[in-house]
C-alpha cells in the first residue's frame, strides 16, 4: 500500500521495493504517467495492489472463500474490476500498477527466507524434549527443565479457531533468517546448534538455568506464575485503583535478573509506575477506578491474550492504530509537526512503520525464541513440582531441581491435608494456591474455577484448554517486544507520547466479557494515559495468564524499546524520500 502511494509521489518519498535493487528483477521501475486525479489512481493503485495481496496471502487458508467473497465484494463497492490482471502499467494504469507492486512483494515473499513454499515450516529444528500431556498429572517425560517442549492435547485449535494437529510443532523455530525490514547486520550473531545456523539480534543473553549459578532466579520466575495464579480470584478481598491516577508511568525497567524481584513485587500490586498527576489534554486529574484485582487481572489475561479467533498480538496494535487514527481529537501531523495530513497519507505512511516494525519484532523475538529452546511455565512448574521442593533439605521430599515453598502459595501436602488422598498417597507431594483450571468448567458462560489449593501436578495456566500455552518457546515474550515496538511507533509518529485527549479506553460489562470462565463480577473500563502503559499492561497480562515468567517478559521489553525506534527511523528515510 505504501509502494503503491509512494509511486505517485513524484520523488518525496521512496518506495521500499517497487524500483529498489532488493525487490530483485521483479520490481523494475519504469517510467509511466503520473497525471490527472493523483489521488484516485493512488486510491485504485492501493486497492488492487491489496486485493492481490489479501487473495494470494489467504489462498490456502481455512477461510480463504470467505476472505475472497469479502475481498470482491468491497473491490466491487469502490467500483473497481477484479477481472484486471495485468501489470503493465506503463500505459498509466493505476489498477495495472497495483497488480504489479502486488507481484513484486509476492515474489520478494517467496525468497525472503520464511519458506513460504514449505508451508513456513521448519527446516532443521527438532524438539529436544518429548511432549507435555497437561491432562495428565504431572511433567513426567522432560528431559531438560531449560528446553521447550511440544504440548498434546485432546483437542488443539489454532490461531485461526480451526482444529490442528493435537501436537503442533514450534511455530517459527528459524524465523530470526528471515529477511528483515530495519535490522541491521551490527545487531546480528549466528549461532550454531546440531550443525544448524540460529541468526539472533538484539541478543538479550542467556536465561537462567534450572541448575548451577542462575537457578534462584530460574525458581523465583516460575514460582512467581504460579503465585499470579493465586490473584485471579476476585472475592479475595483485594483492590486496585486501575486508572491512570494510579498505574502506568513506569520510569526505568530493572536491567539485571537480581533486580527484577522488586520490580514484580510491586506489579503484583497492579503496576510498578508512579500513576499520571493529570491529564495533559483536559489539566484535569484522572478519575480513580477500584475493582476486585481477580476481576482486573483475568480480564488483562483474556484482554491482550489474542489467541484464537483474534487479531494477533501484532494486529491488536493495529486495531489500537486504527482507533487512534479515527479519535476526532487526533491532529494528522506526521511526528506531531508540519501540515496536516489527509486521511489516505495518515494511514499509508503509519501502517507502512508500524508494519516494518512489527516485521522486526517477530524476527528479533523469534530468532531469539529458536535460538534458546526455553521452557514455558506449565512445563517448568510441573516438572519441578514432580521432583519436589528446593527450600529445605531438613524438610520432606527435598530435591534441588524442586520448587520453592512459599508459605500460604506453595506447600507440602501433610497427612489430614483435604488433598492428601484417600490412601495419603499425595502426602509429600506440592500443593498451590492457584487458579484451578478448566477441567472444572463445563460452560464458561455461567461456571468459574476459582483459586484454591490443587495438586501442583495438575496446575494450568488461565487460558483456553484448546491451548494451553503457544507452540513455541518462552523467551522472549512476544508480546511484550511487539507492544513496546508498536508503542515506540505510535509514540514517535503523532510526535506525543499519550494518546489523543490524554487517554484511550475499553469498556468491559460485568459477567459479558471473559471466555475462559464466566466473569468479570464488575463493569470496569481498562484505561491508558500512554502507548507505553499500553504496552507494559500487556506484558504484564501474559504473568496472570500464565504464559510468561519475567525473565521472559522483561528482556522482551527491552528488545522492543530498540526495535520500535529503528524501525520508525528507518521508515522516515523512504518517507521523507532520503
Amino acid at each position: 500500500m505504501y509502494d503503491a502511494w509512494s509511486a505517485y509521489s513524484n520523488g518525496d518519498s521512496t518506495p521500499y521495493l517497487f524500483g529498489s535493487t532488493q525487490g530483485g528483477d521483479h520490481c523494475h521501475r519504469i517510467a509511466f504517467p503520473v497525471d490527472g486525479d493523483v489521488l484516485a489512481k493512488r486510491e485504485e493503485a492501493i486497492s488492487y495492489a491489496a486485493y492481490r495481496m489479501i487473495i494470494a496471502r489467504f489462498a490456502n487458508s481455512p477461510g480463504r472463500m470467505g476472505t475472497r467473497n469479502a475481498a470482491n465484494a468491497l473491490m466491487l463497492d469502490l467500483g473497481y474490476d477484479t477481472s484486471i490482471e495485468t501489470s503493465d502499467y506503463h500505459t498509466g494504469s493505476a489498477a495495472a500498477l497495483g497488480n504489479y507492486i502486488a507481484n513484486c512483494y509476492l515474489a520478494y515473499g517467496a525468497r525472503d527466507g520464511s519458506n513460504e513454499q514449505g508451508n513456513y515450516a521448519n527446516i532443521e529444528y527438532q524438539p529436544f524434549n518429548p511432549p507435555i500431556e497437561p491432562n495428565l498429572p504431572g511433567n513426567p517425560d522432560i528431559i531438560d527443565l531449560d528446553r521447550w517442549q511440544q504440548i498434546s492435547l485432546p483437542l488443539a485449535i489454532d490461531q485461526s479457531g480451526h482444529q490442528v494437529n493435537s501436537v503442533p510443532p514450534f511455530a517459527g523455530a528459524e524465523w530470526g533468517q528471515v529477511a528483515p525490514f530495519a535490522l541491521s547486520a551490527a545487531d546480528l550473531g549466528i549461532r550454531n546448534r546440531d550443525g544448524h545456523d540460529y541468526w539472533v539480534y538484539q541478543d538479550p543473553g542467556q536465561p537462567p538455568s534450572h541448575a548451577g549459578s542462575s537457578s534462584a532466579a530460574y525458581k523465583w520466575s516460575f514460582s512467581l506464575v504460579a503465585i499470579w495464579s493465586s490473584h485471579l480470584d476476585p472475592t479475595d478481598g483485594e483492590v486496585l485503583d486501575i486508572s491512570p491516577r494510579s498505574i502506568g508511568n513506569v520510569q526505568s525497567y530493572p536491567a539485571t535478573v537480581e533486580e527484577y524481584d522488586e520490580f514484580y513485587d510491586r506489579l503484583a500490586g497492579g503496576d510498578p509506575g508512579t500513576g499520571h498527576a493529570l491529564n495533559p489534554a483536559t489539566g484535569q486529574p484522572y478519575e480513580p477506578q477500584i475493582v476486585p484485582r481477580g476481576d482486573y487481572a483475568r480480564v488483562l489475561a483474556e484482554f491482550w491474550a489474542d489467541g484464537p479467533d483474534s487479531e494477533t498480538p501484532p494486529g491488536h496494535w493495529f486495531v489500537i492504530f486504527n482507533s487512534v487514527s479515527d479519535n476526532p481529537l487526533l491532529v494528522k501531523r506526521y511526528e506531531g509537526a508540519g501540515p496536516i495530513l489527509g486521511p489516505l497519507e495518515w494511514d499509508v505512511k503509519g501502517y507502512f512503520t508500524l508494519g516494518g516494525a512489527m516485521h522486526d519484532a517477530a524476527i528479533a523475538a523469534w530468532g531469539v525464541k529458536g535460538w534458546y529452546d526455553y521452557v514455558r511455565p506449565v512445563s517448568a512448574i510441573r516438572a519441578m513440582a514432580d521432583r519436589g521442593q528446593s527450600s529445605d533439605p531438613l524438610q520432606p521430599s527435598y530435591d534441588p531441581d524442586g520448587i520453592p515453598l512459599e508459605p500460604g502459595l506453595i506447600e507440602l501436602i501433610a497427612a489430614g491435608d483435604p488433598l492428601a488422598g484417600a490412601a495419603n498417597e499425595n502426602v509429600g507431594k506440592i500443593k498451590l494456591y492457584a487458579w484451578r483450571g478448566p477441567t472444572l468448567i463445563t460452560d464458561p458462560a455461567v461456571d468459574e474455577a476459582g483459586v484454591g489449593w490443587i495438586l501442583a501436578e495438575n496446575w494450568w495456566p488461565y487460558q483456553r484448554p484448546t491451548l494451553v500455552t503457544p507452540p513455541f518457546a518462552g523467551y522472549v515474550s512476544g508480546h511484550s517486544t511487539f507492544s513496546r515496538a508498536a508503542a515506540e511507533v505510535l509514540t514517535a509518529l503523532t510526535g506525543d507520547p499519550y494518546f489523543p485527549g490524554g487517554m484511550s479506553s475499553f469498556e468491559v460489562k460485568a459477567n459479558d466479557f471473559l471466555v475462559f470462565e464466566e466473569g468479570p463480577t464488575v463493569d470496569m473500563t481498562l484505561e491508558w494515559a500512554t502507548y507505553r502503559d499500553a504496552a507494559d499492561q500487556c506484558s504484564l497480562s501474559r504473568i496472570w495468564g500464565g504464559i510468561h515468567p519475567p525473565i521472559d517478559d522483561m528482556p522482551g521489553r527491552l528488545m522492543g524499546a530498540r526495535v520500535g525506534p529503528e524501525a520508525f527511523e528507518f521508515a522516515r528515510s523512504y518517507i521523507l524520500g532520503r
